[in-house]
């Protein structure tokens, strides 16, 4: 029965039987890293999102750089940009809080 638990633990982590024991007897634990690749719109749609709002911060920027005057226009563009971003910091917490809870679903 513990060999079985042994090495079911090694195949989730990748490693083979000797080397699974071998890390576990010297560090006492194994970090199980995941990759998560997804083709989801929502996130594609983020991540667009992101790039948009990355390349007007960049025009800001250079902007200011190239001796650009501080004005009012400029202050609402920045403010809309970090608005932007916290939006989208919070749809990405949305999502991963529904993921987390639809993975835990499928888990029972």
């Amino acid at each position: 029965m513990e060999y079985g638990l042994i090495t079911d633990a090694a195949e989730e982590t990748g490693l083979t039987l000797s080397e699974y024991i071998r890390k576990m007897v010297l560090e006492g634990k194994i970090a199980i890293r995941y990759e998560v690749v997804a083709d989801i719109p929502e996130l594609q749609k983020l991540t667009a999102e992101f790039g948009k709002i990355g390349s007007n911060l960049n025009q800001i920027a250079r902007y200011f750089h190239t001796g650009g005057v501080r004005s009012k226009t400029m202050q609402d563009e920045i403010q809309s940009c970090i608005a932007g971003i916290w939006n989208l910091r919070n749809e990405v917490v949305k999502m991963a809080w529904n993921f987390l809870d639809k993975a835990e679903h499928e888990q029972k």
